[in-house]
């Protein structure tokens, strides 16, 4: 669909002199190009058409400054088309760009001419398809209800008339929300703006709200679903809104915006405008002094949440957010989730959203912390346990979430009784939210376990939680901010705890750690003996790949001490070179494994090569498991050495009539030796190797043979 921008520079710039000030012609292109694109939605001004008409040779005798308009529209983006006769305007418009394209979007006209409104009647426009005309609102007049006049000055910011906005930006969200909308930031601040300069020029905007309390607000998205509630105050300053703190509760704003409107009003040169945007009856006084001081007073509210009093008073202009923003539903919020339904199987894959904590986050995270969740829990009990938990402010807030999380399909009311909600266990968030907590907490887990550490140092952690491959999924483990935000989350909603110890080498100097909270380590206590598909606990790994990792562990520090003549090998080392193979904690617990058994040591040790202490892993010799592994693993060089020494080719086939393995056994060791080096793949040979004869390992195994 085509979105047009014409601009008719004849009748623009002689009105533009007529006001007297000189006027800089590519910031005037400028400044109307990226207005038509603010105003069709577009998400990037190259997407919009801009054609700039004129007398070209008239234009550049009239003007006299070093840059022509000719070349100023040609620099702003333009395309340039020439217009000969002021009667040839409309055909020039319609037979060279409007006639041929059948999905016109967006249309709009810079123009003085009102014989520009009979080009409208010869126009095929789609059904949504928007025109606007901006000029003089005196000449421009139409009753087209497609058809927006706008006042040039306006846009252009010219307007003698100053406007100032105040926003109870709480009281607009949570109306929003309770209507069932969802609160799209990004889209809000857009239109909020754009409408404010539809009434002057804008010379204050500032919102009001708790910023930073956390529960206090729905949740605010951007246009691609994520929640950004902690950005909101960067995201406002950034478009010349003022984020204005003031506590939770509706007095508390009431009267931080009552003293600056007050405030404002007495100065010298107050707006000629007020606009607020809040329906609250409280502000029904502040509202008749504005208006005894003959200042205009425009009210921005959601329906059904404008005091009766406010939407009656005759010196009141009263503008629904609805119509001008133009929100979504929170079943749309829910579809660029996944879901397509309510129920349990309609939900189809999505790649749309990164999958960062949020209030919906919480509610998921809080239903499955609620003792006797695995069937259902009663609506007022998630309540509680939202509030005391400080997801959320106050009831009210906690109502609100939950309903919101309702049309959006993560919880929906049990079919026994209405008053028990349950967790759409299919929900892709659910799933993903349960996904990054179980594999966070396995992590934690696993490295103090395995380590014998009473806390896991902060940095580390990200860096585990950079390597678990079971996180390899879009819209997950995307970088270290993205790390660091749910690991914080999972603080702030009880399964980790964080403190500050003092650094090991530099006890002045205190660093975070990270530890499981009490609660979150008598669950997984009862992981054994309750276990649930859906319950908190942290994923237990196949028994096969454990199996596999434990053989390469084995053989890799053999190989590394042996050939090195070392006792121990880094443990930091063995695991990079063996996390091509781990799948989140294989490791970790093939490590514990191997502790349990007795098979290998890990300590702290002497580092020549550093002044600080290492943690390393050795071979414990005696141990019948290491003995076992060692035995299949020079049993399999034997089988090699036999091929090489008959000059047959090593190959999947040739290997497995040697050893008589199954498959499975024949591709881990045709795999752990092509990671010792033993083995490289032949370059244009599928399944087909070179032996390295002169490795350690090999050499060792035919020395034992002879």
């Amino acid at each position: 669909m085509g979105s047009y921008l014409f601009v008719d520079v004849d009748t623009l710039l002689t009105r533009l002199r007529q006001r007297g000030p000189a006027v800089d012609l590519y910031e005037l292109g400028t400044t109307l190009r990226n207005g038509a694109a603010l105003a069709a939605g577009l998400a990037s001004v190259n997407e919009l058409t801009a054609v700039a008409i004129a007398d070209w040779e008239l234009q550049d005798g009239v003007h006299s400054g070093a840059v022509s308009p000719r070349q100023a529209f040609r620099a702003s983006g333009y395309q340039l088309a020439t217009l000969t006769s002021r009667a040839n305007l409309n055909t020039l418009l319609l037979e060279t760009y409007l006639r041929h394209d059948p999905a016109i979007n967006e249309l709009i006209i810079v123009t003085h001419d009102p014989a520009v409104i009979g080009l409208l009647d010869a126009l095929q426009l789609t059904p949504g398809a928007r025109v606007r005309l901006w000029g003089d609102l005196g000449t421009l007049r139409t009753d087209r209800p497609n058809v927006i006049v706008q006042p040039l000055e306006t846009i252009l910011g010219v307007s003698g008339t100053q406007v100032a906005l105040y926003i109870d930006f709480e009281n607009i969200a949570i109306s929003l929300d309770k209507q069932g909308l969802t609160v799209n930031l990004e889209h809000l601040i857009s239109r909020f703006v754009s409408q404010a300069r539809a009434h002057g020029q804008v010379v204050k905007m500032a919102a009001y709200a708790p910023w930073g309390q956390r529960g206090s607000l729905p949740p605010l998205v951007d246009n691609l679903g994520r929640e950004i509630t902690d950005e909101a105050p960067s995201r406002l300053a950034m478009s010349n809104i003022d984020p204005v703190f003031n506590l939770p509760g509706k007095n508390s704003a009431d009267m931080r915006i009552a003293r600056d409107l007050l405030g404002d009003l007495m100065h010298p040169e107050s707006p000629d405008v007020f606009i607020l945007a809040s329906g609250d009856r409280d502000f029904n006084e502040i509202i008749n002094t504005l208006r005894a001081h003959n200042k205009q007073v425009i009210v921005w509210g959601v329906r059904g949440s404008i005091s009766r009093q406010v939407e009656s008073n005759p010196g009141v202009l009263v503008e629904y957010i609805e119509d001008f923003t133009q929100m979504q539903p929170h079943e749309a919020l829910g579809r660029l989730y996944g879901a397509t339904g309510p129920g349990p199987q309609e939900f189809a894959p999505t790649t749309a959203v990164e999958v960062r904590p949020s209030q919906w986050v919480s509610i998921i995270l809080q239903y499955d912390n609620m003792e006797g969740h695995e069937y259902a829990v009663h609506r007022q009990d998630l309540v509680a346990q939202l509030v005391n938990v400080n997801a959320v402010v106050n009831e009210d807030r906690a109502e609100n979430l939950i309903t919101q999380a309702m049309a959006m399909g993560l919880l929906r009311a049990s079919a026994e009784n209405p008053d028990f909600l349950q967790l759409n266990h299919a929900h892709p968030l659910v799933e993903q939210t349960r996904l990054v907590r179980d594999r966070i907490v396995a992590r934690v887990a696993n490295t103090l376990d395995v380590r014998g550490w009473e806390y896991v140092n902060y940095g580390f952690l990200l860096k585990g939680i950079a390597m678990d491959r079971e996180l390899d999924r879009p819209g997950l483990n995307l970088n270290d901010q993205w790390r660091s935000e749910w690991v914080d989350c999972l603080v702030r909603e009880g399964i980790l705890h964080r403190e500050l110890v003092p650094h090991r080498h530099n006890p002045d100097d205190l660093v975070p750690v990270i530890k499981l909270s009490e609660a979150t380590m008598r669950r997984l206590e009862h992981v054994d003996s309750a276990p649930d598909e859906h319950s908190f606990l942290f994923s237990k790994v196949d028994e096969t790949q454990l199996q596999a990792m434990i053989k390469r562990i084995v053989v890799s520090v053999e190989q590394f001490t042996s050939f090195r003549g070392f006792l121990w090998c880094p443990l930091g080392s063995l695991h990079r070179r063996l996390r091509i193979h781990d799948p989140g904690t294989v490791f970790q617990q093939a490590i514990e494994r191997l502790l349990e058994q007795n098979a290998v040591r890990v300590q702290e040790y002497e580092n020549p090569q550093s002044e600080f202490r290492t943690k390393g892993i050795s071979l414990v010799e005696s141990s019948p498991l290491v003995a076992e592994i060692l035995a299949e693993r020079d049993q399999f060089v034997r089988a090699l050495l036999a091929l090489y020494d008959r000059h047959e080719a090593i190959s999947e086939v040739t290997v497995r009539t040697e050893t008589g393995l199954p498959y499975d056994q024949l591709q881990l060791w045709l795999s752990i030796m092509q990671d010792e080096n033993v083995l490289n793949a032949v370059p244009g040979r599928v399944g087909q190797y070179s032996l390295f004869r002169t490795h350690h390992t090999v050499t060792s195994v035919a020395n034992m043979r002879t």
